[in-house]
């Protein structure tokens, strides 16, 4: 008789766990974060917050939706199937603007865009300078069309060396005199692999390219209707980059390469010391504000680059694309370890 009492008892509690489980997921607010590429570890904070159970602590249920070739994330926010998306840099929010779209950026993930120009060591080609005598730079439209209009307009680069660059490396292996566009978390390991050599590497942003990158955007009618879960999901998204690139973050590498199974711990390990080595994440105004961090001041050096380099108008309203209001507070700080 005992035996069944206790049974009963059992069975009684794990019925009400479960149902204060299935009320606390009720009361989580869902939220569909749309990436901008693949799961990567540019990505990895964001995949540490669902991972670790920040973003739940913060009463968040956040489904990271996987950007890609086939996918378009940036149209799913407008047309409100996701919620946040993670923007590129700010050529995006400003041209947004541009069109009347009303998107806004209200954090800014990285202090640098991870953007950079590979050259062979050895031939000539070893400094910033230097890049102006190659005979082909291998780069893509739509840095053409906005980083590189600014390098022409500030360094005296020309478009009659501009080759297309399709992300195959084996155009810039093979000819030892050209440049090749890529991101310095990823694209200098898989040349040594490849190549066989470590090239020269200039990360753009050192150079005066200072847009913010990996932005976490949002839609203007969002901000209005839910100001808390946008403040909730910019202080969840700040720990959870503080706790991916200096505490545990296996868990998240694992989430990271179930999502993109070609993801392997080897580029996953060189893409955080890059992050960390280059400062792109915490450096310039995350230093005083917190991961996260923008300033008017930083928004408006880089749009008058960008108007000097004819990209915009200077009378674009280009403050319509971002906001102060959920950033500069130095959430998570006190973990970043230095």
């Amino acid at each position: 008789m005992n035996k069944m009492l206790k049974k009963a008892s059992f069975i009684a509690a794990a019925v009400l766990l479960a149902g204060l489980n299935a009320a606390h997921a009720e009361d989580l607010v869902k939220v569909r974060f749309g990436t901008n590429w693949l799961a990567e570890p540019e990505h990895g904070g964001f995949y540490q917050a669902v991972a670790d159970g920040t973003y739940k602590k913060y009463g968040l249920d956040v489904e990271i939706v996987q950007g890609g070739p086939q996918a378009n994330n940036a149209t799913a926010l407008v047309a409100g199937k996701n919620d946040f998306y993670m923007g590129g840099n700010m050529v995006e929010v400003f041209s947004a603007v541009k069109e009347g779209v009303p998107l806004v950026a209200v954090a800014a993930t990285f202090q640098k865009d991870p953007q950079i120009l590979m050259t062979h060591p050895g031939v000539g080609l070893d400094s910033w300078a230097d890049l102006k005598k190659a005979k082909s730079i291998l780069i893509g439209p739509d840095f053409q069309a906005t980083g590189y209009a600014w390098m022409k307009a500030a360094f005296g680069f020309t478009d009659e060396v501009v080759k297309p660059y399709d992300f195959n490396p084996a155009p810039f292996i093979a000819d030892k005199d050209s440049v090749q566009q890529g991101y310095v978390t990823s694209e200098p390991l898989q040349v040594e692999k490849s190549g066989g050599f470590k090239p020269n590497v200039f990360l753009i942003a050192d150079q005066g390219w200072n847009t913010y990158s990996t932005l976490i955007v949002t839609r203007q009618d969002f901000i209005d209707k839910h100001p808390d879960v946008v403040q909730k999901f910019v202080d969840a998204s700040a720990i959870g980059w503080a706790n991916y690139l200096y505490g545990d973050n296996k868990a998240a590498n694992e989430a990271i390469k179930k999502d993109d199974p070609d993801m392997n711990d080897e580029q996953i390990a060189y893409g955080v010391s890059q992050l960390k080595a280059h400062g792109l994440v915490v450096s310039g105004d995350a230093e005083k504000g917190g991961i996260g961090a923008m300033t008017d001041e930083h928004m408006k050096s880089f749009f008058d680059k960008m108007v000097q380099a004819g990209v915009y108008t200077a009378d674009l309203d280009y403050k319509k694309g971002y906001t102060l209001q959920f950033v500069n507070k130095n959430v998570g700080s006190d973990l970043i370890k230095k």
